[in-house]
């Protein structure tokens, strides 16, 4: 199915048997938002632009207008799963076989920016599902598993997520502590996930977890969890800094017993499927940094053309001038090196210390972009009346979340150490 087929698709389709017209993301709707992404400097194809396109109206009319809700009441609306099913969204990577839209990771990237630009939160929540979970159940399930989770996953039926994290093992993830022993039929595990996104509300997650703890990383091995097995809880969600509405907690296995059958991928091979996987979420989720980004800049350069001081809009002044110049040429780089990864990776090149750096790059530049949105607003930017403190606090999240910025540069620096020891 091509890019265009899909965007038609979209754009065709009336959400839920409705007609929608784009509405106001917030009291000062921006006039030109979509006109400050420059097209012609993205690189896009007609194809990929149209996709994009449909993206957009789409996140405009029933995320943006919900994003400080969202926010401020630490919810994600569920009926939003369903929505994005019907849009294609939710299986950009998977087959049509299970009801994807077989697209790249270019096009994945695409939507998780354009979802960011409505909504960091809703957005990062559909990162999780799509990509760390669907994705990786597409890419290593055998034809019965994907036959029987993708469906409803696809859809947005159900929701997924994938659980790495523990309390011990953060950025040393492979110091894992739960277990799952072998017994008849399949695996019991016990011990805890932490900091896992959907974990409140997903009914399909990703688990790793250690089956021979001797064997340090040749020792993990991935499982299909279902909400319902016995022995697996959550416990209370976390009440976050930023990225409120992107539901997080702790899970928790007490002789959770999973059937071998939901062994994803091979015994002991877990390592293998984490950390492939590691490379492509970093990629899709660098589009939430420039989504971020594109929001900040946006809302700062119509505020600035309208904000009046000593007689002239603050935007005439030069030093706001070289705000929004740096703040822009910040976004169009950071764009340029994810797109360039991205296609790189849809022709079968992944680089991890290039996945790495695209999003240790757009991640700084988000931060700093956001910040600088913020000061272009004055007074009105530390309200939150206004939207710019709430994109400076979901952009934090990606300094740790998905792997630290310190973690990132530890990668891309071994990397060549590693090809230069090989030499």
């Amino acid at each position: 199915m091509s890019a265009a087929r899909v965007a038609l698709r979209c754009a065709g389709r009336r959400v839920h048997g409705r007609t929608a017209p784009l509405t106001s993301a917030s009291q000062s709707q921006r006039r030109h938002a979509s006109s400050f992404y420059n097209t012609a400097i993205a690189g896009l194809t007609s194809e990929q632009q149209e996709f994009r396109n449909a993206v957009s109206e789409f996140a405009q009319r029933e995320v943006a207008p919900r994003a400080a809700d969202i926010d401020k009441s630490n919810n994600f609306p569920m009926d939003l799963w369903e929505k994005l099913g019907d849009m294609g969204l939710l299986g950009v990577t998977v087959s049509s076989k299970y009801g994807g839209i077989e697209q790249g990771y270019f096009e994945h990237t695409l939507a998780m920016e354009e979802l960011s630009r409505a909504s960091g939160s809703v957005a990062l929540s559909y990162g999780a599902h799509s990509n760390l979970c669907v994705n990786q159940i597409h890419r290593h399930g055998t034809d019965a598993q994907k036959a029987k989770y993708l469906p409803d996953l696809v859809s947005g039926k159900k929701v997924g997520s994938l659980a790495m994290s523990e309390p011990g093992s953060g950025s040393d993830v492979v110091s894992m502590k739960l277990r799952a022993d072998k017994v008849d039929g399949g695996y019991v595990l016990n011990g805890n996930k932490f900091w896992i996104t959907n974990g409140p509300i997903a009914s399909t997650l990703v688990v790793y977890a250690k089956t021979a703890p001797e064997k340090g990383s040749k020792g993990i091995t991935t499982f299909i969890v279902e909400k319902g097995f016995d022995g697996f809880s959550t416990h209370q969600k976390l009440d976050k800094f930023g990225m409120r509405g992107s539901d997080t907690c702790e899970l928790v296995f007490e002789n959770c017993f999973v059937p071998e059958e939901n062994v994803l991928g091979r015994i002991g091979g877990g390592a293998a499927v984490l950390m492939s996987g590691l490379d492509l979420e970093r990629l899709v989720l660098s589009g939430g940094p420039l989504g971020l980004m594109q929001a900040a800049f946006d809302y700062a350069v119509e505020y600035v053309h309208d904000r009046k001081q000593f007689g002239a809009p603050v935007g005439t002044f030069q030093l706001m001038q070289g705000k929004i110049a740096d703040m822009y040429t910040n976004l169009n780089a950071s764009r340029s090196y994810v797109y360039a990864v991205a296609r790189a990776c849809d022709q079968g090149q992944i680089s991890r210390r290039d996945c790495a750096g695209a999003i240790l790059y757009s991640t700084e530049k988000a931060v700093e972009v956001a910040s600088e949105s913020m000061q272009c607003l004055g007074g009105n930017g530390y309200i939150n009346d206004y939207p710019v403190g709430r994109i400076l606090r979901d952009a934090r999240l990606y300094t740790v979340g998905a792997g630290t910025q310190e973690i990132r540069r530890m990668l891309i620096g071994r990397e060549f150490n590693q090809e230069l020891a090989a030499q």
